[in-house]
């Protein structure tokens, strides 16, 4: 979803189903924080509006902005988390592939994961192997 700052006040308060003032007073005590431009007026963006919506949603069903504001805390943190492990996933396949003999596995029966040594081949007909070409070294 799309963090950029896109639209004013009025489109997305349109979009979200509210009025402006409510997505100022959001603003005022931190439930949304829209981006701002040089003269300093409120640009919204599509992240933006999906969660004016969410805190619509919300408050329809009795949650107090207090709870929402907790709720939403809470998601970006999730988000933020889930971002890091990704980040942090490719770093460590990408160090496994850098490490000689490291890179060869094989996938079991079960969906398990069986390290082999380089050269080596699987013992069960069942299991697929799974490789990855190193990178030609480059002529200085």
């Amino acid at each position: 979803m799309s963090d950029a700052p896109l639209f004013a006040i009025a489109v997305a308060a349109e979009l979200a189903g509210m009025h402006p003032q409510t997505l100022r007073q959001y603003d005022r005590i931190g439930l949304v924080s829209p981006g701002r431009t040089a003269g300093k007026s409120r640009r919204y963006s599509v992240r933006d509006v999906a969660q004016l919506r969410e805190i619509a949603r919300l408050s329809a069903e009795g949650v107090s902005l207090e709870g929402i504001r907790r709720i939403l805390e809470l998601e970006n943190e999730a988000l933020a988390l889930r971002r890091r492990v990704r980040e942090l996933e490719t770093a460590l396949a990408d160090e496994l592939l850098r490490r000689p003999g490291s890179r060869v596995f094989a996938a079991a029966e079960d969906g398990g994961v069986i390290p082999l040594r380089t050269g080596t081949r699987t013992q069960r007909r069942t299991e697929i192997m799974i490789w990855r070409p190193r990178p030609e070294p480059l002529d200085e």
